[in-house]
């Protein structure tokens, strides 16, 4: 099956910067857009960031001039950077990948990590 692990979160001050990161393992044919999502308590997980395997990109408003994604197709690996962070970026950040095998795609879902912004 298909692994994907974050990593990067923790703590920061309201102003600074943490980049999170996610890579996929295992089996598949191709990774076609690569995600991140968040959710803080007692609200819905919301898309923060999208990136296309072509390097296509989409921003939630909220995040849109702070935050970069990116990947590096050859390591299967996506980032988030976060700059001029906010106690409102606070929640558990998701990966998500839209995954092919030889005949269908499939939605994976990292296990979160943990960003809390607080001073």
């Amino acid at each position: 099956q298909v692994q994907l692990v974050e990593s990067g979160g923790g703590l920061v001050q309201p102003g600074g910067s943490l980049s999170v990161s996610c890579i996929a393992s295992g089996s598949f044919f191709r990774i076609s857009t690569m995600d991140w999502y968040r959710q803080a308590p007692g609200k819905q997980r919301e898309l923060v960031a999208a990136i296309t395997s072509g390097g296509s990109t989409n921003y939630a408003d909220s995040v849109k001039g702070r935050f970069t994604i990116s990947r590096d197709n050859a390591k299967n690996t996506v980032y988030l950077q976060m700059k001029s962070l906010k106690p409102e970026d606070t929640a558990v950040y998701y990966c998500h990948a839209i995954i092919w095998d030889w005949r269908v795609s499939q939605g994976y879902w990292g296990q979160g990590t943990q960003v809390t912004v607080s001073s």
